[in-house]
């Protein structure tokens, strides 16, 4: 896929431009390698500031217009916030096993809890994260988070996945026409149509799936009925076939939902950034290939599998770079005066941001 439409200096007229990814994979992995051992040595407290650090990394390597975005949480704040989930975690099961009535209150906690955190998850982000010198901010708040996150998965799922396209088009808006830069806003409206279109193709690939794994069972109609007739009345030499069967029937169900998954993921992308805009002119877009996208992030995780993990950060700056050159944005008028305004207007809404963003609750 072409990748025309390159950066170009702020000062031109607007246009098409991509975003470029810069970074490397032997300069990321003495990142990597240092956060994995630092965050073994210390008992996992420590990747909390390894998520800083990798973050600093991929967000500096992100380029749009010759410029580069940054990361500006810190380590403590991420910390702080897991360690408050952690906390509240413990308590409300000593509670519920102190007093067995109240053995559903950990998940009635988790339920109402989790839109409120995160809605301030996404602010966190959005915050920590700047542009230009100017902060991003998110203003959702938890009765939007409870519609895209709560009710829409539960619909997905009662439905067995039909009502999933409802649920992303909620995600999308909810994130999207909360987000701010400078000021001004983003939003986004992704159409059910293409959504559905989009979801279809990864259903067949589900279906073919669950249709080899229901043939794998009707093979070994003969072995199952006796075994469950009569458990145990099977020789080993007669189990050897079933076993087999359940370990390709297992592999083919994975395989296929992950590719599923992963033809979906890349349409949705492609269709709520496509149908997003900045300022209600300047418009987003993604093209990445659906097939491209999904053997990229499969053979990723056979090599790093293969290698014992040694190739994540080769995997991940791939990913990255995939992705993100294949994102783009139109500008309408002048970049170099439209930026020029989010500076001036983006310091003052960014300086209640230097002190004080809150914590990274991992939601």
């Amino acid at each position: 896929m072409s990748l025309a439409g390159s950066p170009q200096p702020a000062g031109q007229a607007g246009g098409f431009h991509r975003v470029t990814f810069t970074g490397r994979a032997s300069e990321y992995f003495g990142i990597w390698i240092v956060n994995v051992l630092l965050t073994i040595l210390t008992i996992g407290i420590y990747s909390a500031w390894a998520k800083v650090r990798r973050n600093r990394y991929f967000f500096g390597n992100t380029v749009l217009l010759g410029r580069s975005f940054e990361y500006h949480a810190r380590g403590l704040q991420i910390l702080i916030g897991r360690l408050i989930v952690l906390g509240g975690f413990i308590v409300l099961n000593v509670i519920a096993a102190v007093l067995p009535v109240l053995v559903l209150l950990p998940t009635l906690a988790v339920l109402i809890a989790l839109p409120w955190l995160v809605a301030k998850g996404l602010r966190f982000s959005a915050r920590v994260t700047s542009y230009r010198n100017v902060r991003f901010d998110f203003v959702g708040g938890a009765g939007g988070a409870f519609k895209a996150f709560i009710l829409g998965g539960f619909l997905a799922i009662i439905t067995l996945g039909i009502l999933t396209p409802l649920a992303s088009r909620w995600v999308s808006r909810y994130i999207g026409t909360n987000l701010r830069y400078g000021g001004k806003a983003f939003d986004t409206d992704p159409k059910l149509g293409p959504l559905y279109k989009s979801w279809f193709l990864s259903f067949l690939i589900a279906i073919v799936g669950l249709g080899i794994v229901a043939l794998l069972v009707v093979a070994n109609l003969s072995l199952i009925l006796p075994m469950i007739e009569t458990p145990g009345s099977l020789t080993p030499e007669q189990q050897i076939p079933l076993v087999i069967s359940a370990v390709i029937g297992y592999i083919v169900l994975f395989a296929t939902m992950g590719i599923a998954g992963l033809f979906y993921r890349a349409g949705v992308r492609n269709i709520a950034w496509s149908a997003a805009t900045f300022d209600g002119k300047h418009q987003l877009m993604s093209d990445l290939s659906r097939t491209r996208y999904t053997w990229i992030a499969i053979s990723n995780v056979i090599v790093t599998l293969l290698t014992f993990g040694l190739m994540r950060p080769w995997a991940a700056v791939r990913m990255a770079r995939y992705t993100w050159e294949h994102t783009g944005v139109t500008f309408i008028g002048d970049v170099g005066e439209l930026f020029s305004t989010l500076e001036a207007q983006g310091s003052a809404v960014g300086a209640e941001f230097m002190d004080f963003e809150g914590f990274d609750f991992g939601f």
